[in-house]
């Protein structure tokens, strides 16, 4: 059996699926599972078909104590448990610098080349480096391909991608990338299979979870995000600020004395919902807390997006739809009703029934702009990707003997 294996790992915790290659060259899903706890209470979960249980397994801390242990565990599983050994694997990385706008087949130099943009993302880009690096270790031909969140959005109109910084240093990769392309570039191909009418035309999507974003899409097409450089910029995040005065780091660093390892810090874990509610970067918290805190941390994240829409339906030139995905946009429909009667000015109706009742479509009839929840597939992005790259890869070879 062909199977592809996606990883996407975090600082605790490597999400992973396996898809089998079908005679059709399609894909389907045979396993999902996840790895977390790493270091501190390890726990080894999958599933199979019909979400059955394959496996619910808990270690002792030192016998998964970092990435790496939790990959061999992961693959002893597979290997072992399911008789599954892939014939590719799919990696989600956040940061594709300037150079890639397209998924990468890995290699030494490739590799070399996402280790130059850790700076760039100190909360992912390590932990998604940190597979590849023990994958390459142990099964050195097993094919591995890189995909980027930052790719989708590489066709930005230069305007787009400045800052008002001397263009020296636009020259050298300061730029804005934007981030969560994978999902994006999903609900971009998922939107032509549902309403293909409104694929092509003036879209706004929201994904909204623990990251969040926005992305503006004209035919398909990004034209601009809320993200810029970094995962900091845009909307607030669970631990994340989102949009922030320069100034205020500056204030941080010469006025309370904090390093930048300390801003950095602060920066990625302490900000955001979290940082205002002082309570939880978790919004199912937040709504259920009776804290003025929780209270005006979701005020906040609401209040955001509607502003972010604003400047992204200003790029676009008007607004034809709105689609809410990731975790909180596909699950909270108060999140997705008080977004959306700030939407009204753009003539936005949400239909609460349909809202309620977790609808496809979740405007009125009579909304001059359709409001859409569409859940996001990240991993099945990465596994359609990974199988380009090494199909390609195949016949580029065969092509040249």
């Amino acid at each position: 059996m062909d199977t592809i294996l996606v990883v996407n790992a975090g600082s605790s915790s490597v999400k992973f699926q396996v898809f089998e290659i079908t005679g059709k060259g399609e894909l389907d899903r045979l396993i999902k599972g996840q790895i977390d706890g790493i270091g501190v209470r390890p726990r080894l979960r999958g599933e199979g078909a019909a979400r059955k249980s394959l496996i619910d397994r808990s270690f002792e801390a030192g016998e998964i104590a970092d990435i790496p242990a939790a990959m061999q565990a992961a693959a002893n599983w597979l290997r072992d448990g399911q008789n599954l050994e892939p014939s590719a694997v799919g990696h989600r990385v956040v940061h594709g610098g300037p150079n890639y706008d397209r998924p990468m087949l890995i290699d030494d130099a490739v590799l070399g080349e996402l280790e130059r943009y850790v700076p760039l993302a100190p909360l992912h880009q390590p932990n998604n480096l940190a597979p590849i690096r023990a994958i390459r270790g142990r099964f050195p031909n097993l094919p591995q391909v890189a995909c980027f969140d930052t790719a989708f959005h590489r066709g930005h109109d230069p305007v787009v991608d400045h800052f008002a910084i001397p263009e020296r240093f636009y020259n050298e990769g300061v730029r804005r990338y934007g981030f969560h392309g994978l999902s994006y570039e999903f609900i971009a191909q998922r939107l032509q299979a549902i309403a293909p009418d409104i694929a092509r035309k003036r879209v706004i999507v929201a994904h909204l979870g623990s990251g969040a974003s926005m992305c503006a899409l004209s035919d398909g097409r990004s034209i601009e995000s809320t993200m810029g450089f970094t995962a900091l910029d845009g909307l607030p995040m669970g631990t994340r600020p989102g949009q922030i005065d320069p100034g205020v780091l500056l204030y941080l660093i010469q006025q309370k004395g904090m390093d930048a390892g300390t801003v950095q810090e602060l920066l990625y874990h302490d900000c955001g919902l979290k940082g205002i509610s002082g309570v939880s970067n978790d919004m199912r918290e937040l709504l259920a807390s009776a804290i003025p805190g929780a209270a005006l941390a979701v005020d906040y994240f609401v209040y955001r997006v509607a502003l972010q829409t604003g400047m992204l339906a200003s790029a676009l030139g008007g607004l034809d739809a709105f689609v809410f995905t990731a975790g909180v946009g596909e699950n909270s429909p108060m999140i997705r009703a008080r977004i959306s009667e700030k939407l009204g000015w753009l003539g936005a109706e949400l239909d609460s029934a349909a809202n309620g009742a977790a609808g496809t479509v979740i405007s009125t009839p009579k909304s001059r702009v359709a409001i859409y929840v569409v859940p996001t597939d990240e991993e099945l992005m990465i596994a359609r990707h990974t199988l380009k790259a090494v199909t390609e890869c195949k016949t580029t070879s065969l092509g040249s003997g």
